[in-house]
């Protein structure tokens, strides 16, 4: 797949930032893709989305599940492109479980959908919340990939963009070692 054009979308709406980022992983980077950049422009995003659900439009999901708060614009629009059900997952107690009367019946086939990977810890925490509810795991979309690749979320996974961004531990943080501060960005400082 040419991602190229799709680097130009989130380059085009100033998605990829540079600096020094806390990660909500507690990892460092040098790289930050601020997704909410992306998804405030619906067709931009929709345009993602519908490439997603093609790749997966042969697998018949029932459902699409992501989670709070990126994963639920995504699932809702591959959701709506498939012509299924769009539900997520929230954190409560730390947590993922589903809310608000979602659930997944035994059997029903699931495509797990998220914005950004980076240890791919959301994405494990659905695949654990769907295989205890009984459903069926299609394969993972996500929009953007941050490992490149290196992640095996042990069914197909498709991004629409897989970036080799290096995140590190705090202790080896190169830029924790120059004394160079984190930039401050978004609420919480926090991808």
């Amino acid at each position: 797949m040419n991602q190229k054009p799709n680097i130009a979308i989130l380059e085009e709406c100033g998605a990829i930032l540079h600096g020094h980022f806390l990660l909500t992983s507690g990892r460092h980077s040098d790289t930050y893709v601020e997704k909410f950049k992306l998804l405030q422009y619906p067709l931009m995003t929709d345009k993602l989305c519908r490439a997603i659900a093609e790749k997966f439009e042969e697998t018949k999901p029932h459902v699409v599940v992501g989670a709070a708060t990126g994963g639920i614009i995504i699932s809702h629009g591959v959701g709506r492109f498939l012509a299924c059900r769009s539900i997520f997952a929230e954190r409560v107690d730390k947590e993922l479980t589903f809310r608000r009367g979602f659930a997944i019946e035994k059997g029903e086939r699931v495509l797990i959908v998220d914005d950004v990977v980076t240890t791919g810890g959301s994405i494990f925490e659905l695949i654990d919340l769907v295989v205890k509810s009984g459903g069926v795991i299609m394969g993972v979309g996500t929009l953007i990939d941050r490992s490149g690749g290196k992640i095996d979320f042990g069914f197909p996974h498709f991004a629409m963009v897989s970036l080799n961004i290096p995140s590190y531990e705090p202790e080896k943080c190169p830029q924790c070692v120059r004394n160079i501060p984190l930039t401050a960005q978004g609420r919480t400082g926090k991808q």
